[in-house]
């Protein structure tokens, strides 16, 4: 199985977040800034080797905390 993004994801949070195509852990590239963007929502699609692939597909809500404040 292979985890990747799902169609609608945008490019902002490809450049936040990486998936693991063999694992499907998804990682922090950078800094949040609760102030930016207080919660995002990731769609990620896990995908088998067959032929037809097979596929099926969750959401990832990930939400900011503001420890500043």
């Amino acid at each position: 199985i292979i985890y990747l993004y799902g169609r609608h994801v945008t490019a902002e949070v490809k450049e936040m977040f990486s998936i693991d195509e063999n694992k499907g852990e998804i990682k922090l590239q950078g800094k949040l800034d609760y102030e930016q963007m207080n919660s995002y929502e990731i769609t990620v699609e896990a995908r088998d080797k067959g032929s037809p692939p097979l596929s099926g597909h969750c959401k990832v809500v990930l939400e900011v905390l503001d420890v500043n404040d």
